[in-house]
């Protein structure tokens, strides 16, 4: 039985009270969207209304199907009541209701729901360029909870934010996951929920450094689901105090966490893979590797706890 660290357990209440919050009436008369008290109908029009500058967009309570494009500026997206502003279906350039371009953006209490679009990787946010800061928020029943490009001198963190029922193998298009991240520079995951996936792997960075602490992994609801973790380029940094949950229907069940399986892109030596607690399905006559790694480098893997059948590292 696993015993689940404080730390965990405020992560999971955090991700539970974001999922529980009931769903809002539709917004009424008043304008949806407001800077300083301005209020402004179309997303778009309070985005481009901060243009070069800085500041902050107040999202009411409601339903909005509605999305935007930063391309200047810092933006900060904040629901003003958190998990009652709901994004819906709706997605800008064929990418995803946020797509940030800009000097830099936060988004904290929003949810975003119910994004597809043709190509496959219809997302809550795809992120193109600079910081982004990710706090209290929900991403679920889409093709993709988050994509980015690349950028290696940025920063993307998420922290205390859910990620439930997203990713897809199919159709003959390439995977699509619920966070998917390019080359960043830096990519941080804190008290953060996994959960439920529909495809691909819950967590794929090709950042060069990531931090990955005290969130949970639940794959026991999950439908052709692969790695918990893929790190396929390689990376530095740590990977800790997580709790892993592997499910019954995987398309690959072979690893939980897969290092430089695609790549050696980014230096992996010294990566620290420590406190993690990692089980397989009970009364399944099944095993697995905890981590699996391609990188040939020297990794830290320190004390983790491991459930039956799991094998705690193989060089592939």
């Amino acid at each position: 039985m696993i015993r689940i660290r404080p730390s965990l357990v405020t992560a999971l209440l955090i991700a539970a009270a974001v999922i529980a919050a009931p769903a809002p009436a539709q917004t009424g008369g008043g304008a949806p969207y407001s800077i300083d008290g301005r209020g402004f109908s179309r997303l778009q029009d309070a985005v481009d209304a901060i243009g070069e500058g800085q500041g902050t967009i107040t999202i009411a309570p409601g339903y909005h199907r509605d999305c935007a494009i930063q391309t200047a500026g810092r933006i900060a997206f904040v629901a003003a009541e958190p998990g009652r502003a709901i994004f819906d279906g709706v997605t800008c350039e064929g990418k995803a209701a946020l797509v940030l371009r800009g000097a830099g953006a936060k988004v904290d209490g929003i949810v975003f729901q119910n994004m597809r679009v043709p190509d496959g990787n219809g997302a809550g946010i795809r992120l193109e360029k600079s910081d982004l800061e990710i706090a209290n928020s929900l991403f679920r029943n889409s093709e993709e909870g988050i994509l980015t490009a690349d950028d290696p001198e940025a920063t993307l963190t998420i922290d205390r934010s859910t990620f439930s029922r997203l990713g897809r193998c199919d159709r003959g298009l390439s995977c699509a996951h619920s966070v998917y991240t390019g080359i960043y520079g830096r990519v941080v995951v804190t008290r953060t929920r996994f959960e439920k996936g529909s495809g691909g792997h819950y967590f794929k960075s090709r950042g060069i450094q990531v931090d990955v602490r005290d969130n949970s992994f639940d794959d026991t609801q999950g439908t052709a689901t692969n790695y918990m973790i893929d790190l396929p380029s390689g990376s530095v940094g740590r990977i800790a105090n997580n709790m892993l949950i592997q499910g019954r229907d995987k398309e690959n069940y072979s690893a939980l966490i897969a290092i430089a399986a695609e790549e050696r892109k980014n230096p992996s030596r010294g990566l620290v893979i420590e406190g993690n607690r990692a089980t397989l399905p009970a009364g399944m006559d099944r095993k697995s590797v905890f981590v699996a790694d391609w990188s040939g480098e020297a990794l830290a893997i320190g004390q983790n706890e491991l459930g039956a059948g799991l094998t705690r590292f193989e060089k592939r």
